[in-house]
């Protein structure tokens, strides 16, 4: 099974960030948020990887283009032009890059890479959030009820207290919101049928809205509920709070040796 990122988006909200690299080369722990995703898959032994790029897609190209260099030791002979690499640490991953187009909406990206996944099932996510999400137990959880998409789903932490107000504007009760009082909320981390194409009209099509909700809609959209770990990286804040935890040794997500 093929595992398709959606990396094109312009993450305004990380603007910090994103005005010289697109927001899944935004690092945790000195690696791009985009290969902490790519571990939590090769984890369960899911090794090839198709990237749906757009904003400054050539960053990601770069990086891998160059990855094996960055991770051996390498002896460069400038008087012959030539390189001896040693150790190499690189992993088995095979990964075909997509210029899915800067303006293309998330359904059209998806759209674009119909002909990468052979009209096999595929894995689907966003290039950044991450998770101590099981991949075995919702792939499994979405072969047990052949429909076309299975989402995975979390309830948010209740970060907020709760105010009650009556007519008068007087409070009348306060209370520290649990998590348990949050709805289910889309995580990503998608199994997805070839079928969910047809789904998909073009680029303009944002694949939260009429794809979703029309899957639902038939009946062909189940939710497989994740109660660990997960947190996605819409702000600095979240970038340093994802490296805060990282350098602590809570990273959550990081469930590879």
């Amino acid at each position: 099974m093929k595992v398709v990122i959606l990396a094109g988006g312009m993450g305004t909200r990380l603007s910090e960030e994103t005005d010289v690299r697109p927001k899944p080369m935004v690092e945790i722990g000195g690696k791009p948020i985009l290969w902490h995703i790519m571990k939590i898959y090769a984890q369960f032994g899911y090794n090839e990887f198709i990237i749906c790029l757009g904003y400054k897609g050539y960053i990601i190209k770069e990086y891998f283009a160059n990855y094996f260099l960055h991770q051996a030791d390498v002896t460069i002979d400038l008087s012959n032009n030539e390189m001896q690499i040693h150790h190499n640490a690189s992993e088995n991953w095979k990964i075909t890059l997509v210029d899915t187009g800067k303006d293309t909406l998330t359904g059209g990206r998806i759209k674009r890479i119909k002909n990468y996944v052979n009209n096999e099932p595929f894995a689907l996510t966003y290039g950044d959030g991450l998770g101590s999400v099981d991949i075995a137990r919702l792939i499994e959880f979405h072969k047990k009820n052949k429909k076309l998409c299975t989402v995975t789903s979390v309830q948010p932490s209740g970060r907020f207290g709760v105010l009650a107000i009556n007519d008068d504007e007087y409070v009348t009760s306060f209370f520290e919101k649990r998590q348990e009082d949050s709805g289910w909320i889309n995580a990503g981390f998608f199994i997805c049928e070839p079928g969910i194409f047809n789904y998909i009209k073009d680029d303009t099509s944002v694949w939260e809205r009429q794809p979703l909700e029309n899957l639902a809609r038939d009946g062909e959209l189940m939710a497989f509920k994740h109660r660990g770990f997960w947190k996605a990286m819409d702000t600095l804040k979240d970038k340093t709070d994802f490296n805060d935890l990282w350098n602590q040794g809570k990273a959550e997500w990081k469930i590879w040796e």
